[in-house]
């Protein structure tokens, strides 16, 4: 689906200045979602409570986050994304600054769902601008520099905390203060640039499906499974890889470790590469497969066979880069089949299932583990992939059915 606002040869500095200023604050949103966890150990001392207590705030601030996505996408639709941006941005900034002048962890909790609030606005007002903004030769990179941004404040938050905290010796509230604050720019910035960022054309009047029966309809359900099964299994390998290597081989800690970071790893890079795939070529669903599939046989490969410790991180780090290279043109995929005016709510929905899969994930793993099954980890993550590419390729056939029923001209098929 060609995007109507902005021509294919747009200009690359153009383009670039708006990939930088949203992958800014998805850093920041990512990195916001894991900056208090590493102060656990002090809140238990200052505060006296329990560690659940504690994980209560991270888990507020998800599962608000998870359900206002598809509600804030609506928004994003009906009013434009640029103010959400900045507002959502905005709250979270304050909500984390807030916190250093908490005079009790309930305070804390409160302006954690507050900044899940502003969280749950980043990806529906983030994928509409740039599905709107960026010419179609570089969608494919902005898609992934937007994925590694988020990922990249994953790794730096626990690492920025503890060389505040714990090195420099800063306390909680001023290091949480001047994180916050650090907030502020980045609104500035996308303000003064927000002429830049295009919002979606109105969608015509048609016969086709808009709002909620796009969400309910074959194609969107499908994709939303392909992102509720891939995050499952995504964590379950980063939450017990090590635990299962362990239980399985009696494989030592280090080299666990060792091949969990090339996992990390892996995954994080290889979205790089799969903006670069992207953007030169169209077999966007044969891409998927092929590296989903080779993923798969390494999961299982690590699970069923004895590794030599030499050759288990670098079996971990191509699984890792082999999924993380199908990340972006399985986004590419979801833009579109996304009807014109719909991105915001479309990967509002779609993108709620990355959440709650990891919320599903952890308990059923950490059962076979439990109950001396560590044999069973690897391949269930193997058919949870498996599972994914039957929905995607559901999913896709599905958009192409419809492309192809809505358009004259015939449509490559994949």
């Amino acid at each position: 689906m060609q995007n109507e606002n902005v021509p294919a040869d747009a200009a690359p500095d153009r383009d670039w200045r708006i990939i930088g200023l949203i992958g800014t604050g998805h850093f920041l949103s990512h990195f916001y979602m894991l900056c208090l966890a590493p102060l656990f150990p002090i809140w238990r001392e200052e505060f006296g409570v329990s560690y659940a207590v504690l994980g209560l705030s991270v888990a507020l601030m998800s599962a608000v986050t998870a359900l206002l996505q598809t509600p804030v996408g609506f928004l994003v639709d009906r009013h434009g994304a640029r103010p959400y941006l900045l507002g959502g941005t905005l709250i979270m900034a304050l909500s984390i600054s807030a916190m250093a002048l908490a005079p009790s962890y309930w305070v804390i909790l409160g302006l954690a769902v507050l900044s899940g609030i502003g969280n749950s606005v980043i990806h529906p007002a983030d994928y509409a601008i740039l599905g709107s903004s960026i010419g179609e030769k570089r969608m494919g990179r902005a898609f992934a520099m937007h994925t590694f941004t988020g990922n990249l404040g994953f790794a730096a938050a626990p690492l920025v905390l503890g060389m505040m905290v714990q090195t420099l010796g800063i306390g909680w509230r001023p290091t949480l203060l001047a994180l916050g604050l650090l907030g502020l720019p980045v609104v500035a910035a996308i303000m003064l640039q927000s002429r830049i960022l295009k919002d979606q054309a109105r969608p015509k009047k048609s016969g086709a499906p808009v709002g909620r029966q796009v969400l309910f309809s074959r194609t969107m359900l499908m994709f939303f499974a392909f992102f509720l099964l891939s995050s499952m299994a995504g964590v379950g390998v980063q939450s017990f890889l090590i635990a299962t290597l362990d239980r399985l081989w009696g494989t030592p800690l280090a080299i666990a470790s060792l091949a969990l970071t090339g996992y990390v790893v892996g995954a994080t890079s290889g979205v790089l590469i799969g903006g670069w795939y992207a953007d030169r070529y169209s077999r966007h669903f044969t891409f998927v497969t092929g590296l989903t599939a080779l993923s798969i046989v390494l999961f299982l490969a690590m699970g069923l066979l004895p590794l030599p410790d030499v050759v288990l991180p670098v079996v971990a780090l191509v699984a890792g880069a082999a999924l993380g290279a199908s990340r972006t043109p399985r986004d590419v995929m979801v833009k579109n089949a996304a009807p014109p005016g719909e991105i915001g709510k479309v990967f509002g929905f779609i993108s709620s299932g990355l959440p709650l899969g990891g919320a599903i994930t952890p308990v059923p793993f950490g059962l076979m583990l439990d109950n001396g099954m560590p044999w069973l980890v690897l391949p269930t993550v193997a058919l949870l992939l498996l599972a994914s590419l039957f929905c995607a390729g559901t999913a896709r056939g599905e958009a192409l059915r419809q492309a192809r029923a809505a358009s004259p001209s015939p449509l490559p098929a994949e």
